[in-house]
């Protein structure tokens, strides 16, 4: 039998799977509206129009990842030993990108005068498509304690769109560096400026593949207001959310924004007169007594449990509009990864 022949049965040998396997549940790293979203060992995308901006959403998860917070409608929670983000822009002048960098920070709260030791930004717009992905991969490589690479222009990593193969090559290398290095990759793509479909055989093999699809387009009801829901989704789907860019140059929640179109629903408000601060209060004390709760599913079961336990039950979906109600409030505040109580709130 032939070298080439035994290397073929060693591979067919170790891709085997057995029922009897103790397979770990993929880290769950990325979150919007409380659904997974991002996991380790998978990729996602966002996708959206010309001027639909998606780079503004971009940010909004680079932010959350940079502090393993909420930014936005997203909330990160990486292990500390998957922080650094890599982020490679295709399609920006040096200039042009240092304004996103300069947006990410910002919504995380983070100075703007010195250089995050977590995040490494390239601009690769002057490279062929060939050496844009030898780039990338190298630094995926060659750079320690990686959890995210964001890639925002995958079309730009090859030559042309509507190639088969060099689109199946394409989302093979993500699905080969994602189960390798167990990071998260999250790329962007517009979509037809005719349809709502990603441009090409890659947005083809994208939809795919992709373990989530984020769609970001103009209101049109109200246009400066951007939607993002999910086109696609393997977890539970989340409630849409829409955003505004204020006056400072940074997107946030349009508060009151209705969607107006089948299919789309904002997240479920929670009523402020349904409980008295006394029945938060009570509610609270159960929820936390333990201390901080780790993982946003872990404070999602904890809050239904505790509310139920004090006589409220609500369904998953009003626990994660009581969830948006209590952060808006300053009842509790996430931080390093932890849902804190917080006493001293103002009702």
């Amino acid at each position: 039998m032939s070298e080439v022949k035994q290397d073929i049965l060693r591979l067919w040998e170790e891709k085997q799977l057995r029922i009897t396997d103790e397979i770990q549940t993929a880290p769950e790293v990325l979150y919007a509206n409380g659904s997974v979203i991002g996991t380790l060992g998978n990729f996602s995308a966002s996708t959206g129009k010309a001027k639909s901006k998606k780079t503004f959403n971009v940010a909004a998860i680079v932010g959350a990842s940079l502090v393993n917070g909420k930014v936005l409608g997203y909330t990160a929670e990486f292990p500390d030993d998957k922080r650094t983000i890599l982020y490679f822009d295709t399609e920006q002048s040096p200039y042009h990108c240092q304004k996103v960098m300069e947006r990410a920070l910002r919504l995380a709260k983070l100075p703007t005068d010195t250089h995050p030791e977590h995040l490494k930004f390239a601009a690769l717009r002057q490279l062929t498509p060939s050496l844009r992905l030898e780039v990338i991969e190298q630094a995926i490589i060659n750079t320690p304690g990686v959890g995210l690479v964001i890639i925002d222009g995958v079309r730009d990593l090859m030559y042309d769109i509507n190639c088969a193969k060099e689109s199946t090559d394409l989302i093979g290398k993500l699905m080969e560096w994602t189960d390798k290095f167990q990071i998260h990759i999250h790329t962007v793509l517009h979509l037809n400026k005719s349809d709502d479909n990603a441009r090409g055989h890659v947005g083809t093999e994208l939809n795919n593949k992709a373990e989530t699809v984020l769609q970001v387009s103009r209101s049109k009801t109200d246009d400066t207001v951007s939607e993002v829901c999910a086109a696609m989704i393997r977890a539970a789907e989340f409630d849409p959310f829409a955003f505004r860019v204020n006056d400072y140059g940074l997107p946030e929640i349009a508060s009151g924004y209705v969607f107006t179109e089948p299919g789309k629903k904002a997240s479920s408000p929670f009523p402020y007169k349904e409980l008295t601060e006394e029945q938060h209060r009570e509610a609270l004390g159960v929820v936390f007594a333990n201390g901080p709760i780790k993982g946003c599913r872990n404070f999602e079961a904890a809050l239904k449990a505790g509310y139920a336990a004090c006589g409220h039950s609500y369904s998953n979906n009003k626990v994660k509009g009581l969830k948006t109600f209590l952060d808006n409030k300053g009842m509790i505040r996430y931080e390093n990864r932890e849902y804190i109580y917080n006493p001293d709130f103002y009702y």
